[in-house]
């Protein structure tokens, strides 16, 4: 199943877990969001569409992160008349998973993204080192000592040679 969004003046194609960057939406990373404009549904059956919007339909979100898009550099000039503008601009974004779409006024759960999230935040199970194998390495491998580097002396610089005079 699909939907299309509208949030920040855009529209979206959405499926569930979708990751999408939106114009800044107020929230903390792990808040679940409601984007309520749904414009279009589609999968099952054929695809439904809404005058302007779909009545009941929304789009579930949890918040990833708050960040700040590349920067774009606006330069003004008029040849001919020392007249130069330089400014730059960074959007604030919000990265958002997209965790379900609801349709008929369902409300959004809050239990399922925690759940799936604290999956994903254990930690992998480090492999057990054996402390013999690891002595041994240490020991293949004994300390070598360089011999100091031998000072070289430099000749005096030479004089270059004078021309003899002329009588």
């Amino acid at each position: 199943m699909f939907a299309v969004i509208r949030t920040g003046g855009k529209q979206y194609r959405v499926a569930p877990n979708d990751i999408i960057e939106v114009e800044k939406i107020a929230g903390q990373p792990g808040d679940i969001i409601e984007l309520a404009e749904v414009l279009l549904l589609g999968g099952d059956g054929g695809p439904k569409t809404g005058s302007p919007t779909i009545s009941g339909a929304l789009v579930a979100a949890e918040v990833i992160e708050q960040k700040r898009g590349e920067k774009i550099v606006v330069f003004k000039k008029k040849r001919r008349s020392t007249y130069r503008r330089k400014n730059g601009h960074r959007q604030e974004l919000t990265a958002l998973r997209i965790t379900e779409i609801l349709t008929d006024g369902k409300k959004p759960s809050t239990a399922a993204p925690k759940a799936e999230a604290k999956k994903a935040d254990k930690p992998a199970p480090k492999a057990k080192t054996d402390s013999k194998s690891a002595a041994k390495k240490v020991e293949a491998k004994p300390a070598t000592k360089k011999p100091a580097a031998k000072a070289v002396k430099k000749a005096p610089a030479r004089k270059p040679a004078s021309k003899p005079k002329k009588k």
